[in-house]
């Protein structure tokens, strides 16, 4: 493929696992001017009063999962679907595919911009797949017993309800094995902040240049750009079976 289409913008998925400091990696990109689209403001926008989603969810689970001036109630929501399979996967099936979908838009603006690179930011980047769409992956890590006392201090919980936290989620172990760019939070945050330096340099230097007139040609920049994707995730799935490549 043309390096014109293929670096034209370089898509970084960035995720981790509870108290890895993936928000505070978020928070440095954001600082470095980066454009950062964040999955979790997305999944509450896709659910908003009007949209789409939070339609499909009234149709399916009905308006007793509404407050009273239309907005979501989440606690509700979560109640019913916590000990029901079926119908968790029916929440899933509406939220993940618009979460998606917004997701798409808002690299397709970062494009229209001229942007170098843009970071997606998903929890569950390799749980959902996205990961096979992103042009690198960047992991946030720290070892498990670091993690388990991060969350015991940040929620003030026990030892057994921070490890049941810890236990419904993929191992952070098993996350960096699709990592381009493991981000080792063990240390400080100054130890972080290099890092973070460091990675932002690397994929700058993947990215190129971008190219500024995209705006002009809209559609061709959007085929171009799906385009792009599909081929970073055949590319990805070629280099998953022979084993990643991590380390800044």
């Amino acid at each position: 493929m043309s390096p014109l289409i293929s670096e034209r913008i370089s898509v970084v998925g960035l995720t981790g696992g509870i108290a890895t400091g993936k928000s505070t990696v978020s928070t440095l990109f954001k600082s470095r001017q980066i454009p950062v689209i964040d999955a979790d403001v997305l999944a509450r926008e896709v659910v908003q009063p009007g949209a789409k989603g939070l339609t499909q969810i009234v149709a399916y689970f009905g308006s007793e999962v509404l407050f009273p001036d239309g907005t979501l109630d989440r606690k509700k929501l979560g109640a019913i679907i916590f000990n029901n399979e079926v119908k968790r996967k029916k929440l899933n099936s509406i939220i993940h595919p618009a979460v998606s979908r917004a997701i798409l838009w808002n690299v397709f603006l970062c494009w229209l911009r001229g942007e170098k690179l843009c970071v997606v930011d998903v929890p569950l980047l390799i749980e959902g797949g996205l990961w096979k769409w992103m042009g690198k992956v960047v992991v946030v890590y720290c070892s498990a017993d670091i993690q388990l006392q991060r969350l015991m201090t940040r929620d003030n919980s026990s030892r057994e309800d921070a490890s049941a936290r810890l236990n419904s989620q993929l191992p952070i172990a098993q996350k960096v094995e699709y990592a381009d760019i493991v981000l080792d939070n063990s240390g400080t945050v100054q130890d972080l902040e290099q890092q973070v330096r460091l990675c932002l340099v690397k994929l700058e230097r993947i990215a190129g240049w971008s190219w500024r007139l995209s705006w002009l040609f809209p559609p061709f920049a959007l085929v171009s750009m799906l385009w792009t994707l599909g081929w970073r995730s055949v590319k990805r799935s070629r280099r998953q079976s022979r084993g990643p490549f991590k380390g800044i």
